[in-house]
């Protein structure tokens, strides 16, 4: 049975690839901090339906800490790593740059130097589309050069994409980065928009709208992420950098007045003023994804948010 750890396996995208490798009978070694960005309950609760499976196991450990890494991969000897821990969010990076740069970049190579040491069949890094910054050219292609971040975390994760290529170079290391575009859906993070958006406006309480709400944002359903990261796993290429995203964009207005019509009230908005680090638009050419990987996303915006808000209503 292949064995594969998945990094950030408690997180709303980690937990989500744990559940489908899990139905595939895979081996899953999930590791997670629990981080206290947001409820380790809510992280606790992702995985709480995977105990007792005979092929997951669970170790609460710090990607930082590599001598516990070590230990972890000594007794299991995994065959390919999913990575996606990270600190996450482009405002918090403004406030917290060192914690960003320790995890995001260091926590990084601790897993590649594993992947040396142990000799890993495939490393899979989970990037984001924070690399581009403000890129002028849209959509945004794998060809662009990314050397214009805006925020600490998408410079931190421009360093991880660096890293990964070294290391496939010297150690010829199959390493595939996944950038991947505002990720939505059923058990979503509660510090992003969808939720924090859903949740206000249902309940009437002011959102807070920062900027003339013309920004916008390529919104990528949890189900096609998860899809692309298991296509990629099958796909063992030696370095390549692929966008997953929806490809299509939608200004933030247009994405408020999908979320009333779907929940039925009218939103109450705070407005304020554009935050550093906020980019003007997220918009993935998804074409290498869909030659490279057969990538093709299944769900537009009304669609996966009328799911998203399903859950939400069933689970408030």
């Amino acid at each position: 049975m292949e064995k594969i750890i998945i990094t950030g396996g408690a997180g709303f995208i980690g937990s989500s690839v744990c559940r489908k490798l899990l139905s595939d009978k895979k081996y899953v070694i999930c590791i997670d901090n629990f981080d206290p960005n947001y409820s380790p309950d809510l992280k606790k609760r992702n995985v709480s339906p995977f105990i007792g499976k005979s092929n997951f196991k669970l170790y609460q450990e710090d990607i930082r800490n590599i001598v516990g890494l070590n230990k972890i991969f000594i007794k299991e000897n995994p065959d390919k790593i999913i990575h996606l821990a990270a600190k996450v969010g482009v405002r918090n990076s403004l406030l917290q740059p060192k914690e960003y740069e320790e995890v995001n970049v260091g926590g990084t190579l601790n897993l590649l130097e594993l992947a040396k040491t142990f000799e890993i069949k495939q490393f899979i890094f989970g990037s984001s589309s924070s690399v581009y910054g403000n890129n002028n050219k849209v959509p945004f292609s794998e060809e662009d050069s990314a050397n214009f971040q805006i925020s600490p975390y998408g410079v931190t994760k421009k360093a991880g994409e660096l890293l990964c290529r070294t290391y496939s170079h010297l150690f010829k290391i199959p390493i595939t980065c996944l950038r991947f575009f505002t990720v939505y859906g059923p058990g979503g993070r509660p510090d992003m928009a969808p939720y924090l958006f859903t949740d206000s406006i249902y309940k009437k309480i002011p959102i807070k709208q920062y900027g003339d709400g013309l920004s916008k944002r390529d919104y990528t359903y949890i189900d096609d992420i998860v899809a692309g990261i298991i296509s990629s796993l099958s796909k063992p290429y030696i370095y390549e950098i692929i966008n997953l995203g929806g490809g299509e964009t939608i200004s933030l207005n247009k994405f408020i007045s999908i979320i009333e019509k779907l929940v039925g009230n009218k939103a109450k908005i705070t407005f304020l003023f554009k935050q550093p680090g906020d980019v003007n638009i997220t918009f993935a050419n998804i074409k290498k994804a869909r030659k490279m990987l057969g990538f093709k996303p299944k769900y537009n915006i009304k669609e996966g948010m009328k799911k998203y808000i399903e859950w939400y209503l069933e689970h408030d």
